[in-house]
């Protein structure tokens, strides 16, 4: 069975970093598509960035670009999202997700149908 699971998420004033983590178990394929999503109160859920591991692709969506890396770490199926220079409106529940197989992944990434394995979500909120 395979697991999802973030840990990372916290408090802080804006301008501050976090690092998220997430860790997939059970999952049967070398390589894995990845996806950070996030959302806010009253706020449909968003895509914040992507990596696939076997090719070291990412994407970051426009919000996050310049302040956030996401980053792997292959032979422990884990994947980390650098958090810098946070702002009140970065605040929300940051989800972790997995895929094996994403078909146009340039131009799928930040649709979360397209990751089928997800974690429990994190709060990180930021405070101006």
């Amino acid at each position: 069975q395979v697991q999802v699971v973030e840990s990372g998420g916290g408090s802080v004033q804006a301008g501050g970093s976090l690092r998220l983590s997430c860790e997939v178990s059970g999952f049967p394929y070398d390589h894995v598509y990845w996806g950070w999503f996030r959302q806010a109160p009253g706020k449909a859920r968003e895509a914040v960035a992507s990596i696939y591991t076997g090719s070291g692709s990412t994407y970051y969506a426009n919000s996050v670009k310049g302040r956030f890396t996401i980053s792997q770490e292959n032979a422990m199926k884990t994947v980390y999202l650098q958090m810098n220079g946070l702002k009140p409106e970065d605040t929300g529940v940051y989800y972790c997700a997995a895929d094996q197989f994403i078909t146009e992944y340039s131009l799928r990434w930040f649709k979360d149908h397209e990751y089928r394995y997800w974690g429990q979500g994190t709060q990180v909120t930021v405070s101006s």
